[in-house]
């Protein structure tokens, strides 16, 4: 007598059973998407199998078939999804079926309650790899059996989706996985079709999933629209329901935009439509084919450190990774497409593809023909150009400090807020048509905001006297600048550093004679202030560039600027915080009443506490955190109290 197999029981990781609840129990889900995920996950097991085989020989028989099955079962109402693709050990079916081990789950709960559509859901599934878990949509259970590629033992897993599930030994004769679905009852109003219906899986398969490489092939009840098989014979039929040839190997005229797409949204799991598609083929010396695509929005994961990023690679219409991070500088990172090179070898290793000079070239190509494609949409589609530039503007911003081969390239495709209009961004090249006669230099001040920005005490002269001023509000903006020195001959320069020029020659020639003769006449003045504010502040001068306050502060040219010091102290490891110099207004009333008091009395305690109090005003003026909170309160009480 058989023994019955050892059932363990498991409970699902937290985290995995609040996904399941939520994706059950949804309003708004296109269910049909379960067909899409699970036809997915199966061509990425025969994608890996086929790969390990490359490299061991004896995985599986040189006659084995790589395809996907989808078996109804009519009477039982249950379908079945199986592949022959690499299988999962027990070890891996407790990993990744039961545990979502994967950053940013927190964020795709949040954003599964948020959805307000069925599109919206369809394409959160897709973005954050938990396709598998859509299976309970339309199940009230779900078994698999699924048996690792060079193992003996088979492992089954089942659950209904309550928080639970078991795993028991099974048999399976060979390696691949058997997904089992026991459907719920069709209910047309609320989503729920007969996905045991053959035109059904048909239909789907069409719009989802015609460019897996592999056959899907459908296996049960041949079936007419419309027939009713209860009243004839039911015969079994076997029909590959998917094209399978490479959409990139195509020619243009043979591919529809609705062809490329449905191929985007099957590459990328991305529901919405590419923002650009482009066909490339290069023939010569090396030859490659791709299809690349530019998304109409940045993925949730663009700037995490750990997200992962790439192109697949296929060498020969054979993947061999996929995602290749070499295939396209960091900063590309949100281009989605396949690259096909006959030139590669099948097993080519992780470190051999970084020295490969194929790779080299086809780097050089692909990341030469995205620039140009984008350099030709801003020209020719300028709305569409400004909807690409505020989803990836800030990914392009980091090639200029890391892509020196393509900075020429670049530097016309950025787009910058600044002081001459509110309302419209701006090209280097329309900022250096816009400067003055006189003027030298390109001019900015960067901060948390473009509000923070334009109140700037810096910014007073140079609002004067109409003087254009860049204004860059995003933390990345602080690396591009170390990096972009001039453009087209004219040095950047930062307002809150050093000493700013404005005006004619001459204009300025006499604007400095002035404040040298007025440091001379407040040089005790300055000294005395110095040396009590001596803690924070290195140098006390007067100011050129400042009109309606009082006093700000600055730095040398070699300094960080007061954004990037802020950055870098919210960061591990920041250093002691700059001292810094501070300018005064020598045209402000309050100064020249403070150096008034100090010419009476040069130990008057009310100069010297109204000075620490400037500093601080100034720090919040650039959006910067005080010293001392506490010193700053008790120096206001003091100040008022001898006014009133």
């Amino acid at each position: 007598m058989a023994t019955a197999p050892l059932v363990e029981n498991f409970q699902f990781q937290a985290e995995t059973a609040q996904l399941l609840n939520l994706m059950i129990h949804s309003l708004y889900t296109q269910r049909e998407i379960f067909l899409r995920e699970l036809i997915s996950n199966a061509s990425d097991a025969l994608d890996r199998l086929r790969f390990e085989a490359l490299t061991n020989i004896g995985l599986v028989p040189a006659d084995h078939k790589y395809e996907i099955r989808l078996k109804p079962d009519l009477t039982a109402r249950t379908l079945t999804i199986s592949d022959t693709g690499i299988g999962m050990s027990r070890q891996e079916l407790i990993e990744h079926i039961g545990t979502i081990a994967r950053s940013g789950t927190q964020e795709l709960r949040k954003r599964v309650k948020e959805s307000q559509s069925a599109e919206a859901f369809a394409e959160l599934i897709g973005q954050f790899g938990v396709g598998f878990y859509s299976a309970f949509m339309v199940s009230d259970r779900v078994v698999i059996i699924t048996r690792r590629a060079s193992e003996a033992s088979a492992t089954r897993w089942e659950s209904t989706g309550d928080g639970a599930y078991t795993l028991a030994d099974a048999e399976k004769p060979t390696p691949g996985t058997d997904i089992t679905l026991y459907l719920k009852k069709p209910d047309p109003e609320n989503g729920v079709e007969d996905y045991t219906d053959r035109w059904k899986l048909a239909i789907i398969v069409h719009k989802y999933s015609d460019f897996i490489a592999y056959p899907i092939i459908y296996e049960g009840p041949a079936q007419e629209p419309g027939e009713d098989d209860k009243d004839k014979e039911i015969k079994i039929e076997t029909k590959t329901l998917n094209s399978m040839k490479p959409i990139w190997t195509r020619g243009r005229s043979e591919v529809s935009d609705s062809d490329y797409k449905d191929f985007y949204k099957h590459l990328s799991s991305d529901m919405t439509e590419p923002l650009k598609v482009l066909p490339l083929k290069a023939e010569g010396t090396f030859e490659y084919e791709a299809l690349l695509f530019i998304p109409s929005h940045a993925p949730y994961d663009l700037f995490y450190h750990a997200a992962e990023a790439g192109l697949k690679l296929y060498a020969r219409r054979v993947m061999v990774m996929d995602k290749c991070e070499d295939l396209l500088p960091r900063y590309l990172r949100f281009i989605k497409g396949v690259v096909d090179s006959s030139d590669l070898p099948l097993n080519i290793s992780r470190q051999r593809l970084q020295q490969d000079r194929h790779i080299s070239q086809i780097r050089k190509w692909l990341t030469r023909k995205v620039l140009d494609a984008l350099a030709e949409m801003k020209e020719k589609e300028q709305d569409k150009y400004l909807t690409f530039w505020s989803e990836f503007g800030r990914a392009m911003k980091e090639g200029v400090g890391s892509d020196y081969d393509n900075k020429d390239k670049l530097l016309p495709l950025l787009l910058f807020e600044s002081s001459n209009d509110p309302a419209k961004l701006s090209t280097l090249k329309e900022y250096v048509e816009r400067m003055k006669p006189e003027q030298s230099e390109i001019f900015y001040l960067t901060g948390e905001s473009r509000n923070v920005i334009e109140n700037s005490p810096h910014l007073e002269a140079a609002k004067q006297r109409n003087y254009e001023v860049l204004f860059l509000s995003e933390s990345v903006d602080e690396l591009l600048v170390q990096s972009l020195y001039e453009f087209e001959g004219h040095k950047l320069k930062s307002v809150t550093k050093g000493k700013v020029h404005l005006g004619t020659e001459e204009e300025q020639k006499a604007q400095e004679e002035q404040i040298k003769k007025k440091e001379a006449e407040y040089s005790a003045f300055l000294q005395t202030s110095q040396k009590k504010l001596d803690q924070y502040i290195k140098q006390i001068r007067l100011s050129t560039r400042l009109v309606a306050s009082p006093a700000c502060l600055v730095t040398e040219e070699h300094e960080y600027s007061p954004h990037l010091e802020r950055l870098l102290q919210k960061g591990k490891g920041a250093g002691p915080k700059q001292r810094r110099i501070m300018e005064l207004n020598p045209e402000h009333p309050l100064i020249n009443r403070l150096y008034e008091r100090f010419q009476a009395n040069a130990e008057d305690s009310v100069v010297g506490d109204s000075m620490e109090l400037l500093v601080d005003m100034a720090l919040l003026s650039e959006g910067s955190e005080i010293a001392d909170p506490v010193r700053l309160n008790q120096l206001t009480m003091d100040l008022l109290q001898k006014i009133v």
